[in-house]
C-alpha cells in the first residue's frame, strides 16, 4: 500500500525525540534505530505532534516556508516513508 496526503501518521510508542538547538534526534528504543533531522525535518516532527493527517502538515509547512506545495508534498511523503521504514512512525490509509 502506498501513502498519500490523506494518510494519517502516528509516532510509535518506543520513539524518543530530542531537539538539539534546532536539529532533531529520533531514537527508537525498541530497535536502536537513530535518525537525525535537519531544521526543516525537525519542524515537520513538531507539526505532526498536533496534525496527524499528512495534508494538514503540508498546509502548515507551506504557510511557514517559501516552498512550492507539490515539492513540499513530495518531500514530506518521502520523509514519512523513510521514517516508517525505520520503525519510527506508523502510517494509516484513510480507507482502513
Amino acid at each position: 500500500m502506498g501513502i498519500s496526503l490523506d494518510s494519517s501518521i502516528r509516532v510509535n510508542d518506543d520513539v524518543l525525540f530530542e531537539d538539539l538547538h534546532g536539529e532533531g534526534v529520533l531514537l527508537n528504543l525498541k530497535t536502536g534505530v537513530y535518525l537525525g533531522l535537519d531544521p526543516v525535518g525537525t519542524r515537520v516532527w513538531q507539526v505532526l505532534e498536533n496534525h496527524h493527517v499528512l495534508s494538514d502538515i503540508v498546509n502548515t509547512m507551506v504557510s511557514e516556508y517559501d516552498v512550492d506545495r507539490q515539492r513540499c508534498a513530495d518531500d514530506l511523503l518521502a520523509l514519512m516513508s523513510d521514517l516508517e521504514q525505520h520503525g519510527l512512525v506508523t502510517l494509516t490509509d484513510p480507507a482502513e
